[in-house]
């Protein structure tokens, strides 16, 4: 894609990274994602509209609130540069363009579960419930007007088959596998299934062995124990994006017989 069209993907990202603070903030605490608008946690003065531009604004004011002083969390401004940079690197590397459209929710999603995760260790039913039906729909519409229905067939496959085996894993390991991270699977096992089999496989192998290597690392740092439970929505997202991103060259690569000729 153009720069042109890279740099406005980005600037939207920026935009939708700080309604991402938003439902981050206010889901878990089954607050309006609408009213009242954007307030400082601390004070509960609303933002004026300089005070609520992307990164921008929490540079500005060197991470405090104009009114009260209170400290704002960097993860305000985090949130809207990940999603601000995945916009952009969607708009580089996904194509045709009805795809993009359709997989810019879906890593909108990505961030604001994972930081709820983090933070709440929770993925609530009413951001994977409706991103599910989002993605059916969107990538319906994507191939019916792109590489044909069988792609959408296959999305659906893939989905059902992710669900299944992440339902069995957590009723064999309750404390290892929570249910909103099975539910996740189907809405990344559609997504990943439209690509390939191939981004499939590959984008849930990662996500596996990120979270093998992240759980290590906690337990050496002594921030959880053998039977602590770790968030594993962080590492499903960061799977799904690279696969979904970076995943052609490899899997093409590696398993061939598995990337769709028009993703090559």
């Amino acid at each position: 894609m153009h720069a042109t069209g890279i740099a406005l993907a980005s600037l939207f990202g920026l935009l939708f990274g700080s309604f991402a603070n938003v439902v981050v903030y206010r889901v878990p605490l089954r607050q309006s994602i609408v009213r009242p608008a954007s307030r400082c946690p601390s004070c509960g003065v609303a933002l004026r509209a300089r005070d609520n531009i992307p990164v921008v604004s929490w540079l500005m004011l060197r991470g405090r609130c104009r009114n009260c002083g209170a400290r704002i969390s960097v993860r305000y401004p985090a949130i809207e540069l990940i999603t601000g940079v995945l916009f952009g690197l969607a708009a580089w590397r996904i194509h045709p363009a009805t795809d993009l459209v359709a997989y810019l929710p879906l890593l909108w999603v990505l961030v604001v579960l994972s930081f709820i995760d983090l933070e709440h260790k929770l993925l609530p039913n009413r951001i994977v419930g409706p991103s599910l039906v989002a993605g059916v729909v969107l990538l319906g519409i994507a191939a019916a007007l792109g590489p044909g229905i069988h792609a959408w067939v296959r999305a659906l496959a893939g989905g059902g088959i992710a669900f299944g085996i992440f339902l069995a894993l957590a009723i064999i390991s309750p404390r290892g596998m929570g249910m909103g991270d099975v539910k996740l699977s189907a809405v990344l096992g559609f997504a990943l299934a439209y690509q390939g089999w191939g981004r499939l496989f590959l984008g849930f192998l990662l996500a596996f062995a990120t979270g093998a290597v992240g759980g290590i690392a906690l337990i050496a740092a002594r921030r959880a124990g053998r039977k602590s439970e770790v968030p594993f929505g962080p590492y499903l997202a960061l799977g799904t994006v690279v696969a979904l991103l970076f995943g052609g060259p490899l899997v093409h690569a590696w398993l061939p017989g598995l990337e769709p000729r028009y993703l090559r």
